[in-house]
């Protein structure tokens, strides 16, 4: 059982925030999920280790949650704690000689806009994807032929034992929606990329027409988390649901996207419920017709404690 009172009196103690019951609906881009028992944003590395260090020892179920952008969570909620990582985690850019180096909380809008102003090129197909610099290590965040592990140089992390330490990039078992953090349990506290110098005209023009394209083809005026499935090997995850006649197919206020099959969307009061109904009805559809098997790329934030 979560200790608030004590919660709360260690984080004001160590210097981080700290909020009770706040609802998870206000936290990730697909505006769903019940209350989070504790929502903790720290401000800066050493408070971070203070923070892991004390809910570890106290087996306090956590997890980051970033921007919440690829984050699933049931109506029930999370019992546990959610980190957010902020201060200068989610503000402090700095560029040296084409290496940027940034805070795992900054948004990956922010880094390509700083890449933009200091004319360097690599991180083009990144512009537009909503989550955080350290979610898009996690994940591999990709698009448009591009992916993080590309141009990611190395990583500072918090490792289970409370130490930062710096790994480099290929150490990270980076592949498609997969790294090394998948299975270890590690936080991601800052990354360096290595980009090129280039023309800021022609980089401002790529990250304007993927942009447009991304309106033009997603349905972005509602919440989600994204693309919903991953791709599966050999095919389109979009182009199997399409072809299985599921886009527009609905449950309460969840449905497949009429604009992109490979979207579900919240198109008004969707709850968990709703989401993982439309999931598995396409996931065994899709199974039942073409024989693959797709797989969820949003991260579920589990509500047992």
């Amino acid at each position: 059982m979560l200790n608030i009172d004590a919660l709360t009196a260690f984080c004001q103690a160590a210097g981080a925030r700290i909020e009770t019951d706040v609802p998870f609906s206000c936290l990730t881009t697909f505006k769903i999920g019940g209350p989070c028992a504790a929502l903790i944003t720290v401000p800066d590395a050493e408070t971070c280790q203070k923070v892991f260090g004390y809910l570890r020892e106290n087996q306090i179920p956590h997890d980051v949650i970033g921007r919440g952008s690829n984050l699933l969570v049931p109506d029930s909620g999370y019992a546990g704690a959610a980190i957010r990582l902020g201060g200068t985690l989610a503000e402090e850019i700095r560029e040296a000689e084409g290496i940027i180096t940034c805070g795992a909380g900054v948004s990956l809008k922010n880094l390509c806009l700083f890449a933009l102003d200091h004319c360097l090129t690599g991180l083009e197909f990144a512009y537009g994807i909503p989550g955080s610099v350290g979610g898009a290590v996690y994940m591999n965040a990709g698009a448009y032929d591009g992916e993080i592990s590309q141009v990611l140089l190395s990583v500072n992390v918090l490792d289970e034992d409370g130490a930062i330490r710096m790994i480099q990039a290929e150490e990270l078992d980076l592949r498609y929606r997969h790294s090394i953090f998948m299975e270890q349990n590690w936080i991601v506290l800052s990354a360096s990329f290595c980009l090129e110098f280039g023309n800021q005209d022609e980089i401002r023009a790529k990250m304007q027409d993927l942009l447009g394209r991304r309106k033009a083809k997603q349905p972005l005026e509602f919440p989600s988390a994204g693309s919903t499935f991953k791709r599966p090997a050999g095919n389109y995850a979009s182009k199997l649901i399409d072809e299985c006649g599921l886009r527009g197919y609905a449950v309460g206020g969840a449905q497949v996207s009429e604009k992109h099959a490979g979207f579900v969307i919240n198109r008004g009061g969707a709850t968990f419920a709703d989401v993982m109904a439309v999931c598995d009805h396409v996931r065994e559809t899709v199974k039942a017709q073409t024989g693959y098997v797709l797989e969820l790329e949003p991260e579920i934030l589990r509500a047992e404690e």
